[in-house]
């Protein structure tokens, strides 16, 4: 009888040792359940640098460079940090700034305040390959970094390689179809301008940055946006237009552009004054495309030609011009 109640107590206690594996190796599971669910809230993103793992829910997006920032609000979002612009003192790209009200500035595109970005714990960041060249890794530290653009030149040139960068950014946020339907929304209407171009008896059209001490006139390639004047929009280029390469004009030769339109960058240092004195010369205001106010000052050329904002406002300046 003592030996059955020896043995009855052996195997009791051996069931309690095998219940508390049990239990044990039920606790263990769970964590592992759970880092399953934080690994299918993350998702891989190939760029320019390779993949980077991002949050599903991103809330804290820095933008620094201008046209990202373009996509991002042209896809109904808000960037949570963007740079400024120098020749604009440090603040918002004009054309954006209505829509960038309270969004914090972290520097410029050719110095960031990498201590400001660490501050605000962003969830991602997007920036371009002249930046990720100088401090890719330290903000990669700081939160995911994700290097939008191409080293090939040629493609960069290429007239509709940013949408290349604005679909990428759409996959990021969700909304793929969004930006297509922007896409195909910015398409017909540079069909319809084109049309009321393709109306116009003369259209010879000629491209000009104002600089401190320069009057610059732009190629028909080279950029977006002279190829959405050219290209796209089917303005003629002027008589001194050159098909590849910018060129430096001196006042006395600009009446040989024959241009009927005239599109102006000026610089925000020195362009202004210079513009003035040009404006108050007899040879400037014996120019046809002033005499027929057909003249158009538009923002910095370089900003508003990447996005579906800038471009959609530039199809609209065409419009306003010729008619």
């Amino acid at each position: 009888m003592k030996q059955r109640n020896i043995f009855l107590i052996a195997i009791f206690a051996i069931l309690l040792v095998l219940a508390a594996c049990g239990n044990e190796n039920n606790n263990s599971e769970e964590p592992v359940t759970n880092g399953d669910a934080n690994q299918e809230d993350k998702h891989l993103v190939e760029h320019l640098y390779g993949e980077t793992e991002i949050p599903e829910k991103i809330d804290k997006v820095l933008s620094l460079r201008p046209s990202f920032t373009d996509h991002i609000l042209a896809l109904e979002e808000k960037p949570y940090a963007v740079t400024g612009e120098e020749q604009y003192g440090g603040s918002y790209i004009p054309y954006l700034a209505d829509q960038l009200d309270g969004v914090e500035i972290v520097g410029n595109q050719s110095s960031v305040d990498l201590e400001k970005i660490l501050s605000l714990e962003p969830d991602l960041i997007l920036i371009d390959d002249y930046l990720a060249s100088q401090v890719y890794d330290d903000l990669n530290k700081i939160a995911p970094t994700i290097v939008l653009g191409t080293k090939d030149t040629e493609a960069q040139n290429a007239p509709d390689y940013w949408q290349e960068d604005f679909l990428k950014i759409a996959e990021i946020y969700g909304k793929t179809e969004l930006a297509e339907q922007k896409i195909q929304e910015l398409d017909q209407k540079v069909a319809e301008a084109k049309d009321q171009v393709s109306t116009l008896e003369n259209k010879n059209l000629a491209f000009l940055r104002i600089r401190k001490d320069a009057i610059q006139l732009y190629a028909e390639s080279g950029h977006p946006m002279n190829t959405l004047l050219y290209h796209d929009l089917g303005f003629e280029p002027s008589d001194l237009t050159d098909p590849l390469e910018r060129k430096d004009l001196s006042l006395e030769v600009v009446p040989e552009m024959n241009a009927d339109y005239i599109f102006l960058q000026v610089d925000s240092s020195g362009g202004p004054d210079n513009m003035d004195t040009i404006q108050e010369s007899p040879i400037w205001q014996d120019l046809r495309a002033v005499k027929e106010e057909n003249v158009e000052e538009t923002d910095f050329w370089i900003y508003k030609g990447w996005g579906v904002i800038g471009r959609t406002q530039l199809v609209d300046e065409v419009l306003q011009i010729i008619k």
